[in-house]
């Protein structure tokens, strides 16, 4: 009994931080957490240790989940590489750059915190 309720607090935590996520690469290790997390613990359930493995599960997920959401925003910080970046623009009121997606419209501060959000098509 004990096994099933660490399972489900273990899985719980990742899903809970993807609602109050603010950046997409938060979200996307939350999520890659909550199932690389159920993963390890279906596989960990089979070799005897369904805990450590829905631990192991997690933080792998956490990491993958979090490098592609990076990808996807093309990259977690500014990069004058990326087509999808446009020009820092420096911001006189809080002392910060900030850059455009250039395909979603979002604004992003330097460092790839979120910014403003572009009103849906």
């Amino acid at each position: 009994m004990n096994r099933k309720i660490l399972i489900a607090t273990v899985l719980s935590v990742p899903l809970l931080a993807t609602a109050c996520a603010t950046t997409p690469a938060v979200r996307g290790g939350a999520a890659g957490a909550a199932v690389g997390g159920v993963g390890g613990a279906v596989i960990g359930n089979q070799v005897g240790s369904p805990a450590t493995g829905a631990a192991i599960g997690a933080v792998g997920g956490a990491a993958v989940g979090a490098a592609i959401a990076c990808n996807q925003q093309g990259g977690c910080q500014h990069n004058p590489n990326s087509g999808r970046h446009s020009a820092l623009n420096y911001d006189q009121h809080t002392g910060r750059y900030w850059y455009t997606d250039l395909q979603t419209g979002n604004t992003y501060w330097q460092n790839g915190e979120p910014r403003t959000r572009a009103p849906r098509r």
